[in-house]
């Protein structure tokens, strides 16, 4: 499971189906609705926030958004809890510089192999996903590196 903290306009493709299914998986665990990953770290930071279904849905709708402006028909009614303003969400949660170079590298090394024509596109500071504000600091403790 990979819920990118980078933005989803630098996702491949595939890159961003999977992160669509991911998150959708990563939804239904928070609400409970499933046995497994319910201790996967990626799932760490959400739990951190107020309303973890409500975050991950604002997650999921800025992921809708990319993936329509592509011209792809992802299902938002699968989205549990979609935002009413969606614009409340932006920056809502951090991200660290040393998190958002690790997942920009991982990024790197599979465009490399599935999409290198989108190379240049990734920046060399990536910007974040729109729910996620850059903060100083090291890569996650959740992360699994």
């Amino acid at each position: 499971m990979r819920l990118w903290s980078v933005h989803p306009r630098y996702l491949d493709p595939a890159g961003l189906v999977a992160c669509w299914r991911e998150t959708l998986l990563a939804q239904k665990v928070l609400r409970g609705l499933t046995r497994g990953y319910r201790n996967h770290p990626q799932l760490h930071r959400w739990r951190e926030q107020p309303d973890p279904v409500e975050a991950v849905g604002a997650y999921l709708h800025f992921l809708h958004a990319e993936a329509t402006a592509r011209g792809y028909r992802f299902d938002a009614s699968r989205i549990a809890l979609p935002p009413a303003d969606p614009e409340r969400w932006l920056g809502a949660m951090t991200v660290s510089e040393g998190q958002l170079a690790l997942e920009r590298d991982h990024l790197r090394a599979k465009l490399e192999a599935r999409s290198p024509l989108l190379l240049p596109g990734l920046d060399e500071v990536a910007a974040p996903h729109p729910l996620f504000r850059t903060v100083p600091g090291p890569v996650a403790a959740w992360e699994r590196a």
